[in-house]
């Protein structure tokens, strides 16, 4: 597993990957205001932030290439990963929250 504390480029990395990943997203599905582009984007960037580290540990241990990437390698893609997919899964969150509110009278 990559030491993602002692790469001087880890949060340098992490930043990088979070906006990138935010913009693919914005790139993937077009929004429809700059309100929602940038809700979308700040969202993704705060994702990628957030959860970075675990997803590109995740990801290094299921692709199973512990020890071949830095940990700015790692950090990079484990924040675009993340800030990726941020919208995508708000997304399905909303839907299941809408479907179960009104099964129970909501």
């Amino acid at each position: 597993m990559s030491d993602l504390g002692s790469d001087p480029g880890v949060g340098i990395a992490k930043v990088l990957g979070s906006m990138a990943g935010a913009g693919v997203s914005l790139i993937y599905l077009v929004p429809k205001s700059r309100r929602e582009a940038a809700s979308r984007f700040l969202t993704g960037v705060s994702f990628g932030l957030i959860f970075g580290g675990p997803t590109g540990l995740w990801l290094e241990t299921r692709l199973g290439i512990g020890g071949e990437l830095s940990g700015a390698e790692v950090m990079l893609a484990g924040a675009a990963t993340a800030s990726l997919s941020a919208w995508w899964v708000l997304g399905v969150l909303a839907r299941v929250a809408d479907r179960y509110g009104r099964r129970m009278g909501g």
